[in-house]
Parts: C-alpha cells; structure tokens; sequence
C-alpha cells in the first residue's frame, strides 16, 4: 500500500480584518494533489491514504514559523486557533468523499 503523507503548501497567509484567512492557493493545491490521487486509484494504485500537512500553522525547522503550512491558522500571541477558508474546503472534501472541480 502507498499512503501520501505531509503533503500541503506553504503560504504567506495574511488575515483579512476580520481574523480569516482565504488561501485560495493552498485550495488550488490541495484540490490538485486529491485530483491526481484519485487517477492514481482509478488507475489500480493501491493508495490507502492522504495525509494534509499540515493541521495548524507550527515552527519549521528551516523556516522557523513563516511560512505557514497549517489549515488553521495559530496566532502565536494567542494560541487562538483559526479555521481557514481551506479547513473548512477540506471538511467538506471529507464530508462529501469527493473533490468537485
């Protein structure tokens, strides 16, 4: 089996004035990668799973905390936790058991 792990896209997210975060890129992204997993099953892959890296915005080791990677977004001031347009596009993926294009 082929499981797909950390895979995600880094982005310079900046918070509209209300707190939110459209990261229509990392969406973009991610819809292509589920895109081409999907063929790859189609096509007799044994892909058994696709894991987003990553969950929240965290310090990377050769980066330190920017960019950010996360679907939800971590005020480090705070520790607020922040869904970001792209959390709530991968619910819906998930919801749906399906990428619509």
């Amino acid at each position: 089996p082929i499981y797909i792990t950390e895979n995600g896209c880094a982005a310079l997210d900046e918070p509209d004035p209300e707190g939110f975060v459209k990261d229509y890129e990392r969406i973009a992204y991610l819809r292509l990668h589920l895109v081409a997993a999907h063929d790859a099953l189609q096509a007799g892959v044994n892909l058994q799973g696709y894991f987003i890296w990553s969950l929240m915005d965290n310090f990377e080791w050769a980066s330190g905390y920017r960019p950010r990677f996360g679907i939800v977004r971590v005020d480090y001031a705070t520790q607020k936790r922040i869904p970001k347009l792209s959390a709530h596009w991968y619910a819906g993926v998930i919801q749906a058991n399906a990428v619509t294009l």
